[in-house]
């Protein structure tokens, strides 16, 4: 898997490039009588769903919407041919294409799947799987056989699909991942979704979870899309990252339950790194890691944030406990720990996890648990 390649905009650019040419071959044939592929609806009428999804995410993000979509539409004149649908969708491309490059890194506009907000990346990556995926449905009811660029499929799975575990192409996993085709050992998909990035808002940083793409990108050295602070990131934000791509490359990735990079909100920069070690047990516990760049240290930012990030974990049904296991000689990561609410374990909460988990004996283990079980 590759790390960040190119910038958002460009890989819209190149997705409606790609299909307007592809199409541009079928532009005599009847795409109004025609079904598209899977779909109840004819490649005409999916044609101009293509150029509806790129306007609407363009709206979006220029109009900073927050609580809805912007109550617009486009309607094709009547009398528009295939090779005017094909204008209309070059022109909503670059629209949508020059809003993410106009667009600061920082900037959330309302989507509602499944965290209700998306970034820059977040709507480049919806407009090129719509691009994608409907110019498949028009090819496949026009009896073409149509395969964009690798690339472009990873950016879509690796963006907006990080709970599905890559399979033999980037192409036929997104096919099978969105109910158009089926993979050898996996069950055809019937109800899917994508999934944006979780983002958790403190008073001074937001806590922004990082996709497959951005976890690859910092475990080989990359910035993974963000602007740090001198000295970051972190070793340990790096290493966090390769354990993020290696659960991703195995499947059992979950993006509430990965790695989020520290974003200070006054100047938009990256101070560090923090997230869970895996999904919670089957008890319910989960262990949590933080670092933060040398020069972000000292000013309270890793309190305030595994702050945030513990109380949005306890809040969760089946979550009763968090854990972090330190350094013994590490006196500020313990005093992070106990400001954000967490203990000291007790002697058998740590033999349990040095005997049954293979905890280091050189690291004490703090605690922070959830409502049940301090009941």
């Amino acid at each position: 898997m590759g790390g960040i390649t190119g910038e958002p905009g460009a890989r819209v650019e190149q997705a409606v490039a790609g299909a307007v040419t592809f199409l541009r071959s079928a532009v005599d044939r009847d795409w109004a009588g025609v079904r598209a592929g899977r779909l109840d609806w004819s490649c005409r009428d999916t044609a101009e769903h293509i150029a509806g999804d790129l306007i609407a995410y363009a709206g979006q993000l220029a109009g900073r919407a927050q609580n809805a979509y912007v109550p617009f539409d486009i309607t094709l004149e009547e009398d528009a041919d295939n090779e005017g649908i094909l204008h209309v969708i070059e022109t909503t491309g670059t629209l949508l294409t020059t809003t993410i490059r106009t667009t600061p890194r920082e900037v959330r506009a309302f989507h509602p799947y499944p965290f209700r907000s998306a970034n820059r990346v977040g709507f480049a990556a919806m407009g090129v799987a719509e691009v994608l995926l409907h110019t498949h449905d028009i090819a496949e009811g026009l009896g073409l056989r149509y395969e964009p660029a690798a690339e472009l499929a990873e950016f879509v799975l690796t963006t907006l699909f990080p709970h599905i575990q890559p399979g033999p192409t980037p192409w036929t996993t997104l096919l099978w991942a969105t109910g158009r085709g089926d993979l050898p050992g996996r069950a055809p998909v019937t109800e899917w979704r994508w999934r944006n990035n979780l983002v958790i808002p403190t008073d001074r940083l937001t806590l922004q979870g990082v996709t497959p793409a951005s976890a690859a990108d910092l475990r080989t050295g990359g910035d993974g899309g963000f602007e740090w602070v001198g000295g970051g990131p972190f070793e340990g934000t790096r290493e966090a990252a390769g354990m993020m791509v290696k659960a991703y490359e195995e499947g059992v990735h979950r993006p509430e339950w990965g790695l989020f990079v520290l974003v200070r909100r006054e100047d938009g920069r990256a101070v560090g790194g923090m997230g869970f070690h895996g999904v919670p047990d089957e008890q319910g516990h989960a262990e949590v890691g933080y670092d933060l760049a040398e020069a972000a240290r000292g000013h309270g930012y890793a309190t305030e944030a595994l702050r945030a990030l513990s109380e949005h974990a306890l809040a969760r049904d089946d979550v009763q406990l968090l854990v972090a296991a330190i350094e013994t000689d590490n006196l500020p990561s313990q005093g992070v720990a106990t400001r954000a609410g967490y203990v000291r374990a007790t002697v058998e909460e740590e033999r349990t996890a040095q005997e049954e988990q293979d905890m280091d004996r050189t690291l004490q283990l703090y605690v922070r648990r959830g409502r049940l079980s301090e009941a």
